[in-house]
C-alpha cells in the first residue's frame, strides 16, 4: 500500500506535525509513505517540494494579494482566512500516480487551489481529507468563532471589512460547493466536536465522516522523574510549575492573556502566593505585549521541536494549561498525558476527547479567568490522587503510533476493496 500525505509544510504547525507523525506511524507499520509539500524544511528523504521554493512563495504571496484586495485593502484578518484560489496541480507528479491512497492534510496557503482539488477528487483515487481546523467547513474561515453560517451558506463574513450577502466569503463558499459536494472524500476528524461541526456543514452534509485522533510517538515523549527534571531545566523545585505551550504563544486564539489573568487569581489565594511558577514555550511574535502580562515568575523556554526536550518540560509541570477558545484536538494536552503530566482546558471543543474530567485533567466549564484558574487550582489540589502512570496509560492505550496507524490502515483497506 501507497499512502501520499499531502501538507503545506513538513515541519511548521500543529497540522504538519500531526501529518508527520501519522506518516512515522505508517511507516513504521509497515506502509510505504511519502509525503508531498509547497515548503520543505526537513531532511526527510521520503518527502518532495511539489515546486521550487520560489514559486511556492509567489503563490503563497499571490493569494494573500487577492484577499487584500478583495477585503477593501485591508490587512486586518489576512491570515486568519484563505480562499485557495492559487496553487498547483499535483496529479501530474510521480508521487500521486504511484499512490493508492491520497491524504490530504492542512493545504492552504498557496499548495492547492480549488480547481487543484477538483482535479485530485476527479482522478480516481480514493482521498481522505483530515481535517485540522474548521476551513474544510467553512467558506474562508479557519475557525468559525461561534459563526453558524457555515451550516447553510457563508456570507456578511465577520472577517472581512465589508461584509455583504455577495462578499468574497459567498463566492468561495459557492465555488466550494460546486467541487466538494459531488466529491467522494471521506473526511476524518480529529474530535468528536470537529466531527460534529462538519456534519453540520452545508458542503460536508451527508458525507462520511470518520473520527481518528492524531497521534504520538509515545517512545519519544517518556514519563521523566520531575525532580530531576526540574533539576536539568534549572526550574523550582519548590514551587508549582504551570506549563503552557503554542506553536505561537500571542496568537489570540491560544488565550495567553486569559491564561495570566487567571493566574492573578490564584497567586492572590493564600496557598498560591508566591509558590507558582510558570513555564511556556512556542515563539513570541510581539514579546513587549506578552511579558507585562506575566504576574509570577516565568520561564520563556522558546521554541521546541525537540521531543526530549518536551518530554522534561512535561515532565518537570504539574500542570499544563490550554486556555484556547477552542481545539480542533489539542495536541499539547495529549501530549503532557502522556508524560504524566495534568491537563487542563476548557471543554468546548476538541479537548473534551482527550481529558475524562476528574479521572485523566480537568475540563473547565466556563471561558472565564475565573473557571480557568479553579480549574488549575482543582487539578494542583489533586495532582498527587492521580497517579501519573495513568495519564500516560491513558494517552497509549488513545494515542499510541499503533493504535492510530490501524485506525487508518483500516480505512484505506477498506476504500482500496471498493
Amino acid at each position: 500500500m501507497n499512502v501520499l500525505i499531502v501538507n503545506t509544510t513538513d515541519r511548521n504547525g500543529g497540522a504538519a506535525i500531526a501529518a508527520r507523525r501519522l506518516g512515522d506511524a505508517l511507516s513504521r507499520a509497515g506502509v510505504e509513505v511519502t509525503m508531498l509539500v509547497l515548503d520543505k524544511y526537513g531532511d526527510d528523504s521520503r518527502t518532495f517540494a511539489v515546486v521550487p521554493h520560489w514559486k511556492g512563495r509567489l503563490s503563497f504571496l499571490f493569494e494573500r494579494l487577492i484577499i487584500w484586495v478583495n477585503n477593501g485593502f485591508s490587512r486586518k484578518n489576512l491570515f486568519k482566512v484563505s480562499t485557495a484560489s492559487t496553487g498547483f496541480d499535483i496529479t501530474a507528479t510521480d508521487a500521486f500516480r504511484e499512490a493508492d491512497i491520497v491524504h490530504l492534510h492542512w493545504v492552504n496557503q498557496g499548495l492547492l487551489s480549488l480547481k487543484s482539488l477538483d482535479r485530485i477528487f476527479r482522478s480516481g483515487k480514493p482521498v481522505v481529507w483530515t481535517m485540522h481546523d474548521m476551513w474544510e467547513c467553512t467558506s474562508i474561515c479557519h475557525h468559525a468563532h461561534g459563526c453558524n453560517r457555515f451550516k447553510s451558506a457563508c456570507h456578511d463574513c465577520g472577517f472581512l471589512r465589508y461584509p455583504s450577502q455577495h462578499d468574497l466569503a459567498a463566492r468561495v463558499f459557492r465555488r466550494k460547493m460546486e467541487v466538494f459536494r459531488p466529491a467522494d472524500v471521506t473526511w476524518v476528524a480529529v474530535s468528536h466536536w470537529m466531527a460534529r461541526q462538519a456534519r453540520a456543514s452545508a458542503l460536508l452534509a451527508g458525507k462520511r465522516v470518520e473520527v481518528i485522533p492524531n497521534t504520538l510517538s509515545l517512545s519519544q515523549f517518556e514519563l521523566l522523574d520531575r525532580d530531576e527534571s526540574r533539576r536539568r531545566l534549572s526550574l523550582p523545585r519548590d514551587k508549582r510549575i504551570v506549563l503552557f505551550g503554542a506553536v505561537r504563544v500571542d496568537d489570540p486564539i491560544k488565550g495567553f492573556p486569559l491564561l495570566m489573568e487567571a493566574l492573578r487569581l490564584l497567586l492572590e489565594r493564600q496557598e498560591y502566593r508566591d509558590r507558582i511558577h510558570l513555564v511556556f514555550f512556542g515563539r513570541v511574535k510581539n514579546p513587549q505585549e506578552v511579558y507585562p502580562l506575566i504576574p509570577t515568575s516565568y520561564t520563556d523556554a522558546g521554541w521546541v521541536d525537540n521531543p526530549r526536550q518536551m518530554s522534561l518540560l512535561y515532565s518537570a509541570a504539574d500542570v499544563a494549561v490550554s486556555a484556547s477558545s477552542y481545539e480542533t484536538f489539542g495536541q499539547t494536552l495529549a501530549e503532557a498525558q502522556a508524560c504524566g503530566c495534568m491537563p487542563v482546558s476548557f471543554g468546548n471543543s476538541g479537548q473534551a476527547d482527550i481529558i475524562r474530567h476528574g479521572e485523566t485533567g480537568y475540563l473547565v466549564p466556563e471561558h472565564t479567568a475565573e473557571s480557568l484558574a479553579e480549574g488549575i487550582a482543582r487539578a494542583l489540589e489533586s495532582g498527587g490522587n492521580i497517579p501519573r502512570e495513568r495519564l500516560r496509560s491513558e494517552a497509549l492505550s488513545r494515542y499510541s503510533e499503533k493504535t492510530v496507524a490501524r485506525q487508518y490502515q483500516q480505512l484505506y483497506s477498506e476504500l482500496l476493496i471498493k
